[in-house]
C-alpha cells in the first residue's frame, strides 16, 4: 500500500505525516490491519528496538476530586464504587513503589486526585520522592498532580522528580464537552511549566469517548507540536456512575489503528500503552507491543490491570524484552536535547533512565481516572449466565466493527479490601 510505504519512510526520517495520511490510517479496513501494524512496527523498531519499558503507578490520594471530568470515576458527583482515601504516608508509597520495581518497573508514577497541588502537597510529594529513591536506587519518578502553579514544577524537579504527566485527553475543539472546571489551555500551560523546569514532559490522550477520527488526529497533532517525551494512549473504560458509562465504542482493531496513527505522528517518542488496554485489546494486546514501546505493570487508579506475571510472559512470548534500568529509553537525539535543557530524566541518558510517565495509570493528568483498565472476562457463562445464552449474545455482538461489551468486566482496584496502596 502506497500510504504505508510513505508513512514508514516519513517515520524513519522523523517527518510529520499530513493530516490526510493520519486520517487514512484510522480509515483502513480490518483486512489491511496487519499491514498497518507491520508498517508502524518498523518505525517503532527503528527508534526503540524490541525494548518494552515497564512503569508502575502509585495512587497517592484517591477520589473526592472537585473537577468534573466526564470520564473519571473520581470526579465531582461520581457515583462509582471506588476506594477513597487521603494522602499515603511516604513510607506507604515507597513500599507500594518497591513492589513495582521488584516486578521490573523502571519508572514509578505518583498520582493524586484533585485540581492541582497546594504548596503543602508539593512538600508531601517531595518527601515521598525522597523515600522512594532512597529505597530503590536508580528508579525514575514521575509526578502526576494536576494543574501546576508558579514554582511548583521547579520544586518537584529539585526534590528529585524526573518527569511530569499532564494529558491533553482530547481535541481542543471538543474539550469543553468532557470537562468544564478547567480548560484545554490550562493543560497546555502545565506541560509547558514542566518542560521549562527541566522535567521530562509526558502528555497523552483518551480514546473511546465518542470522539471523531478528526478529533483523534487533532489531539495527536497537538501533542506532536507540544513535543512531550512520552505519549500515553488511554482507552476509556466506561465506569458505572460516570457520565460516559454507556460509551462502549472501541474494538481491538480500532485500538490498534489508533496506536499505529500515534506512532506514525510521533515516531521517536515513547508511546505508552496505558489504561484500558486489557479491556479493549484483550487477546490482541501482543500486537500492540509492535506499536507502543512502554506499558504499565499492575493496577491503575481505581481499577485492576492484568497480572504482572502475565504481562512479563506476554512481552517474552511476543519476542520483546523488558528495558533494563541502565538502558536509555529515548533515542539519542531526543536525550541530548533534554540534557542540554538541564533536564535529568533517567531515560534521557547516562546512568539516569528516561521517557515520560503514564497517563499516569489510565488516569488523567490531574490524577483523575479514565476508569483505568479491567480484566477480560469469559463470554460464556460469566456471572451465572447460561452458556447457550451467552453464546447467542456473543454472536450478535461479534459483528465486525462492533464493540464486544459481552467480553469485558471492569474490576475495581482494592474492592472488598482496606488496603489503599496499589500493590
Amino acid at each position: 500500500m502506497d500510504l504505508l510505504k510513505t508513512l514508514v519512510d516519513k517515520g524513519l526520517r522523523r517527518e510529520l505525516p499530513t493530516r490526510e495520511e493520519a486520517l487514512a490510517v484510522l480509515a483502513t479496513s480490518d483486512d489491511e490491519l496487519l499491514d498497518v501494524v507491520a508498517a508502524a512496527g518498523r518505525v517503532r523498531r527503528q527508534w526503540f528496538g524490541r525494548r518494552v519499558k515497564l512503569n508502575y503507578l502509585v495512587n497517592l490520594k484517591s477520589g473526592l476530586c472537585p473537577e468534573d471530568c466526564s470520564y473519571c470515576s473520581q470526579r465531582l458527583g461520581s457515583k462509582a464504587d471506588i476506594l477513597k482515601y487521603t494522602w499515603l504516608k511516604p513510607e506507604e508509597a515507597a513500599a507500594a513503589a518497591g513492589a513495582g520495581v521488584a516486578g521490573g518497573a523502571k519508572r514509578v508514577c505518583l498520582v493524586a486526585s484533585g485540581r492541582g497541588p497546594t504548596d503543602r502537597d508539593v512538600d508531601r510529594v517531595s518527601k515521598t520522592i525522597a523515600a522512594i529513591k532512597e529505597q530503590n536506587e536508580g528508579v525514575e519518578v514521575c509526578a502526576c498532580l494536576g494543574l501546576l502553579s508558579g514554582g511548583q514544577a521547579e520544586r518537584l524537579r529539585e526534590a528529585g522528580a524526573d518527569a511530569y504527566n499532564h494529558n491533553l485527553n482530547t481535541s481542543e475543539a471538543t474539550y469543553g464537552e468532557i470537562t468544564t472546571t478547567h480548560t484545554y489551555a490550562d493543560r497546555v500551560e502545565t506541560v509547558h511549566q514542566a518542560q521549562a523546569a527541566g522535567l521530562s514532559a509526558c502528555s497523552g490522550l483518551i480514546a473511546g469517548m465518542g470522539e471523531s477520527d478528526a478529533d483523534l488526529v487533532d489531539v495527536v497533532f497537538s501533542l506532536r507540536e507540544l513535543d512531550p517525551d512520552s505519549v500515553p494512549v488511554n482507552f476509556l473504560i466506561p465506569f458505572e456512575g460516570t457520565p460516559l458509562a454507556k460509551e462502549w465504542n472501541l474494538t481491538p482493531q480500532r485500538c490498534l489503528r489508533i496506536l499505529a496513527m500515534v506512532r506514525f505522528v510521533c515516531p521517536d517518542v515513547e508511546v505508552r500503552l496505558a489504561g484500558g488496554r486489557e479491556v479493549h485489546l484483550r487477546s490482541m494486546q501482543p500486537l500492540a507491543l509492535h506499536l507502543a514501546n512502554s506499558i504499565f505493570l499492575g493496577d491503575y487508579l481505581t481499577s485492576e490491570g492484568q497480572a504482572g506475571k502475565a504481562d512479563l510472559e506476554m512481552i517474552a512470548d511476543a519476542g520483546f524484552e523488558v528495558e533494563g534500568a541502565g538502558e536509555r529509553t529515548l533515542p539519542e537525539h531526543r536525550a541530548d536535547v533534554l540534557a542540554a535543557s538541564g533536564g535529568g530524566c533517567g531515560g534521557h541518558g547516562g546512568a539516569e533512565a528516561g521517557g515520560g510517565c503514564g497517563p499516569c495509570g489510565g488516569g488523567d493528568a490531574d490524577g483523575t481516572d479514565t476508569a483505568g483498565a479491567g480484566n477480560a472476562a469469559c463470554a460464556a457463562g460469566t456471572a451465572g449466565e447460561p452458556a447457550s445464552d451467552a453464546a447467542g449474545e456473543a454472536e450478535a455482538a461479534g459483528a465486525p466493527g462492533r464493540a464486544r461489551t459481552d467480553l469485558v468486566a471492569v474490576r475495581r482496584r482494592g474492592a472488598g479490601t482496606e488496603l489503599p496502596p496499589n500493590a
